[in-house]
């Protein structure tokens, strides 16, 4: 199975740090980002990865390389201008293969056990496997509502969700017939949502999306502790 990193955008709330370092390089423990990831991708048997680039781009390339510093392989899809997370991952396609392929943002801090993805099988009447986690305080309605049948559905007006952790796996089906260009990911998962093909688990373990230099403060904090 292939994995895709999510790591085009700009990272406008984080700025000023993001005027100069591409948000995947931000470091958690002293680590970019992006490595965690590629680390965990690479112990769970996931060594074919895709990187889509766009802002400061050649900083993640250099850095990354062709993966052999981690035992993996490195593909690039490079976007003249980011292209949001739907826009991003279509124009990879053709690099992703036929398969099912796991896609993880690249400014989330996560434990998950990636081996739990590579070893899932879509059903034929499944189109995408969300990730869930617990809403954190900067969202706290989350996203979806998840029924006793692991099917996600839409969050009822006033009701408690939970919160897309930007890791899930994708059946390349599930970007049929869309147009190249800048789309976001948000309508394709309402469209599955509505055919009943969008299935989840809810992960209880570590996530924290690093969407501000205070919360990357405080995560670096964190895990340089456990050092």
């Amino acid at each position: 199975m292939k994995a895709m990193i999510l790591a085009a955008g700009v990272g406008e709330r984080m700025r000023p740090l993001t005027d100069n370092t591409p948000k995947p390089l931000l470091r958690v423990a002293g680590i970019p980002l992006i490595e965690h990831h590629i680390r965990r991708l690479a112990a769970a048997g996931l060594r074919e990865l895709v990187i889509n680039v766009s802002h400061l781009a050649e900083q993640i390339e250099a850095y990354c390389g062709d993966g052999s510093a981690w035992d993996v392989d490195i593909v690039y899809s490079r976007e003249a201008a980011p292209l949001e997370t739907a826009g991003g991952i279509v124009q990879a396609l053709p690099v992703l293969g036929e398969a099912p392929f796991l896609v993880v943002n690249g400014d989330v801090w996560t434990d998950y056990p990636f081996a739990r993805l590579a070893t899932y099988a879509l059903q034929a009447n499944e189109s995408a496997h969300l990730v869930m986690v617990g809403n954190p305080p900067q969202h706290p309605a989350g996203d979806f509502a998840l029924d006793s049948n692991d099917r996600i559905r839409v969050l009822a007006a006033g009701a408690m969700g939970w919160t897309y952790s930007g890791v899930g796996l994708y059946a390349p089906a599930f970007f049929a017939g869309i147009a190249p260009g800048k789309l976001a990911l948000r309508p394709l998962l309402d469209a599955a949502i509505s055919q009943g093909r969008l299935v989840g688990e809810r992960y209880a373990g570590e996530w924290q999306d690093v969407g501000t230099p205070e919360r990357l403060r405080a995560l670096d904090i964190a895990i340089s502790a456990r050092a």
